[in-house]
């Protein structure tokens, strides 16, 4: 092994024979007679392994000052592995140990293949906890860069704030949660933004393509396997609903799964446990679980293509991601954001929308959302002659304009919100000039502008 063993016993004599035998199964070990020095030495070096004596105090036999070191110990280091060992024999004692926190119990004299046995379990524990710590700590960098790349949710048309205001409100919990809506319309933006600000932000995501995984790995991929299981099982694999255990868990394109997986999936949501491909032990599993998907789920129940009790199941809280087409002053808010995000990444830093090219990207039906709006922007950006973007500059399909006279025409007070956006733009956001172009007195710019929120 190539860990490091502390060794702490107050018989120089055992502990001298302890150190004999397992220097040759350790990297380094180190013994230590006087518990006191416990804290000093952890504080100073890292060690895998603590076999920890029970009593230290010549006539006692109570266990009560190695529980008391043992919590030390893992109040020190919460990873800490710790081995109690004791020549007192105790079926009561030994529950107690491991209650508090150590992972087994070793009693004197010892079975030297036992005792090496056990501190090889023991070495591979603490490799783990340290490995489950370094996935935590790059979930919560993987996190902070979610929210750095993605930034914040942009949009104050009416449909949105429906949508931010469910969010606000879900994310606290644990509720299971299903997000409808249109490719490229940002659903799996909202499922990480509902885990940044869950109780479990710090633990882990785990985004699942749904339509990627076949039928035959399906048991594989949620579930795990064991070695042997099948032909190409050589070594133990863990599914991702125990990898996702803590965390969020979600499922992307769920209306994709076939009634047979639909079937697998319910019953691990149903009784909280999986069980590894090969294997009859049950896992249990704590995850919040997050699915989405573009079909109409309810048109897929009616037509027995989705299960209604999984449909039931999932849809605690349903948030259906408004089309960029129904977003209104949205379309100008989020590209005024692409822009300034592409005209960064590509040092055109002056670049700016004319009105003209403004009324042309509201016009538009965008019919990939909003995943279709950046593209167009960054392809702008990347295209342009001047420090102007021209509708020239935007090479838009006229068949996909919104020329449907039969759909619900703006309000007035959008009509008036956009207007008002598209001023400050062109004006590089000087009330005072905006306020010119409008006709408006400066006093009522303002109003309007505090009226809208802009």
């Amino acid at each position: 092994m190539n860990g490091k063993l502390l060794i702490v016993d107050d018989h120089k004599q055992v502990l001298k024979a302890l150190i004999q035998l397992l220097e040759p199964e350790f990297v380094s070990v180190t013994g230590i007679s006087n518990p006191n020095q416990i804290i000093s030495y952890i504080n100073k070096e890292e060690f895998d392994v603590i076999l920890l004596d029970m009593n230290f105090s010549a006539g006692v036999n109570t266990g009560n000052e190695g529980i008391y070191w043992l919590n030390r110990i893992l109040k020190s280091d919460p990873l800490a592995v710790v081995v109690m060992i004791t020549a007192y024999s105790d079926v009561n004692l030994a529950v107690k140990v491991i209650k508090e926190g150590a992972i087994d119990f070793v009693v004197k004299p010892w079975d030297n293949n036992k005792l090496i046995t056990t501190l090889q379990a023991a070495f591979k524990l603490r490799q783990s906890k340290v490995e489950n710590k370094n996935l935590r700590n790059r979930q919560k960098q993987l996190n902070k860069g979610i929210i750095k790349q993605y930034g914040l949710l942009i949009g104050k048309s009416q449909a949105m704030e429906n949508v931010l205001r469910v969010m606000k409100k879900v994310a606290r919990t644990d509720a299971d949660v299903l997000v409808i809506g249109e490719n490229g319309t940002g659903k799996e933006l909202i499922v990480k933004d509902i885990h940044n600000n869950s109780r479990r932000a710090d633990e882990a995501f785990i985004s699942i393509d749904m339509g990627t995984i076949t039928e035959t790995l399906f048991e594989s991929e949620m579930f795990g396997h064991i070695k042997g299981a099948f032909t190409d099982a050589s070594e133990d694999k863990t599914g991702w609903f125990e990898t996702a255990s803590g965390g969020t868990l979600f499922l992307d394109e769920i209306g994709n799964l076939s009634l047979s997986m639909q079937s697998k999936l319910l019953t691990a949501i149903q009784n909280r446990v999986i069980y590894k491909v090969g294997s009859k032990t049950p896992i249990p599993f704590d995850i919040r679980l997050i699915c989405a998907t573009n079909k109409n789920l309810e048109e897929m129940v009616s037509k027995n293509l989705f299960r209604e009790d999984l449909y039931y199941r999932i849809n605690t809280i349903v948030i259906e991601v408004p089309p960029l087409r129904e977003r209104g002053e949205d379309i100008v808010l989020l590209a005024e954001h692409f822009l300034r995000e592409y005209a960064s990444k590509y040092e055109k830093f002056y670049l700016k929308f004319s009105s003209k090219t403004l009324n042309k990207l509201m016009k538009y039906n965008w019919p990939g959302n909003v995943r279709e709006l950046r593209h167009t922007v960054e392809k702008a950006v990347i295209l342009c002659d001047s420090d102007v973007l021209t509708p020239d500059d935007f090479i838009i399909s006229h068949a996909t304009q919104q020329t449907n006279h039969q759909e619900k025409p703006p309000t007035f007070a959008e009509t008036e919100k956009q207007a008002l956006l598209i001023a400050l733009n062109n004006n590089n956001g000087s009330v005072l000039k905006a306020s010119k172009e409008l006709g408006l007195a400066r006093q009522t710019m303002y109003n309007k502008m505090q009226k809208y929120n802009l």
